[in-house]
């Protein structure tokens, strides 16, 4: 996968920050890719997940938040600031990719956060949301609090989630989709966790996960296209 790195500027006093842009050269769609809280964008998951949507015509925009930047701190940056990084990101993505139809999320905080961000203010040119791993709710505290903003996102979301996530109730999420209606769908990963991983005795690979996610996210991108042109 082709990639170069960047810099983007988040105006809130957090300085720069980096990102790596990968373009493929069939590409038809782009996403605005947010890490998850503990891991910055040079996790195995964000990459691997990078390479095969490079590989299906998907362009991606990985970033880091501030906090994570030289990891200048241990914890994450407010709600507020974490937001406007993301706006950022999508900005900084609109120019780069052009007429490029964006989407916009991540892996769990990053998807949260992009979700928040959504619901305050329009995001340029994105199309739609993908979740991987939504942190509906904190570990061994079932809630469907984390997501009352979600009643205001006008946008259509993909939530992709394992049946063994603590930090998100199966049952909680078909509830949760079901309310917010036709601007919802859930994918579910049989016996995988918040990080999407699966236990051996499933019969699955960690391969066979990955690529059930992009085939999912790519198909699912497609047919908002299709419904919005």
């Amino acid at each position: 996968m082709d990639a170069r790195e960047h810099k983007m500027h988040v105006s809130d006093g957090a300085g720069d920050v980096s990102s790596i842009i990968a373009t493929p050269p069939d590409a038809w769609a782009a996403y605005v890719f947010a890490h998850g809280a503990g891991a910055d964008m040079h996790h195995k998951f964000i990459e691997e997940t990078s390479a095969l949507l490079f590989d299906a015509g998907v362009a991606t925009f990985r970033y880091n938040f501030p906090y994570m930047e030289g990891r200048r701190r241990s914890r994450p940056d407010s709600p507020a600031r974490l937001e406007l990084t993301v706006e950022t990101a999508v900005r900084e993505a609109k120019v780069e990719f052009g007429e490029l139809p964006l989407f916009a999320g991540g892996k769990s905080m990053g998807g949260r956060m992009t979700s928040q961000a959504a619901a305050r203010a329009v995001l340029p040119g994105v199309r739609g949301l993908i979740f991987l791993g939504f942190p509906l709710h904190p570990h061994k505290s079932p809630s469907t609090a984390r997501a009352a903003h979600l009643d205001r996102v006008n946008l259509p979301m993909l939530f992709v989630q394992g049946t063994r996530d603590n930090l998100a109730d199966v049952t909680l999420m078909r509830e949760m989709c079901s309310a917010l209606g036709s601007r919802a769908t859930l994918h579910v990963i049989e016996h995988g966790d918040h990080s999407l991983a699966v236990l051996k005795r499933s019969g699955r690979t960690a391969e066979d996960v990955m690529n059930e996610l992009r085939d999912t996210a790519v198909t699912w991108m497609r047919q908002v296209l299709e419904a919005t042109q």
